[in-house]
């Protein structure tokens, strides 16, 4: 199978001294495309910190992380932000909604920035599935919690990234929009070839996954099953 994303013994740990915490163990991890991976665990666990070093939203504080094969410790803060732009759809707990932008504005500012190689049947697609199409003229302060969910999935989403790092994508969402969201993700791995890392806490949401991590006090460690 062939890697999007590797971690190597890969630590993040805040603070120095007797004021220092680790925040995630010594970790190794491995992403392929076309997988659907599932990281659980209880608040506080470290699921965040993982999901945002591996993202490269922050810096690991030691070991390597490569993507697609190369190496991302070298690389400048403006090469940082081209392969999390390139690479990436981040779906956040806080929506990161720019707010004085609509939901289709969230969206035109991806087409001006990767220069219209979306397309408006791919937005279409994306307004009808998240039942976004009534709302994409509003901003973001006018939007329920659940609707600036789905737009921040939309935005994520838009510009088809090869990885999907969700942190809770279904948490402001109902049932049947979170199966509906789980469903989605799962089908952008296993029919499009790309990548989907999901925290989430909502064990229904499991079946649709190739594979348990459960992050505890930092540790991430494989479900296995007999």
């Amino acid at each position: 199978m062939t890697a999007l994303i590797e971690m190597t013994q890969v630590t993040k740990t805040y603070g120095e001294g007797k004021m220092k915490v680790v925040a995630l163990h010594e970790t190794n991890f491995q992403l392929n495309a076309g997988e659907f991976v599932a990281i659980v665990g209880p608040s506080g666990s470290g699921k965040t910190t993982f999901l945002t070093t591996l993202g490269q939203l922050q810096e690991a504080s030691s070991g390597k992380i490569l993507v697609k094969g190369k190496e991302t410790g070298s690389l400048t803060e403006k090469e940082k932000t081209d392969l999390r732009f390139r690479e990436f759809g981040f779906i956040l707990q806080a929506s990161n909604l720019i707010p004085f932008l609509t939901v289709k504005e969230q969206l035109d500012l991806i087409d001006r920035l990767d220069k219209g190689k979306n397309s408006k049947s791919d937005r279409k697609e994306l307004f009808d599935l998240l039942d976004l199409e009534k709302v994409q003229n509003h901003y973001p302060k006018a939007l329920s919690g659940g609707e600036r969910q789905r737009a921040a999935i939309a935005r994520a989403l838009y510009n088809n990234p090869s990885i999907v790092l969700a942190d809770e994508p279904t948490a402001s969402l109902d049932t049947e929009r979170a199966y509906q969201v789980t469903e989605m993700l799962a089908a952008i791995a296993h029919e499009q070839g790309r990548g989907v890392v999901m925290i989430t806490h909502d064990t229904r949401l499991l079946d649709k996954v190739d594979r348990i991590y459960v992050m505890n006090d930092g540790h991430l460690v494989e479900e296995t099953h007999a």
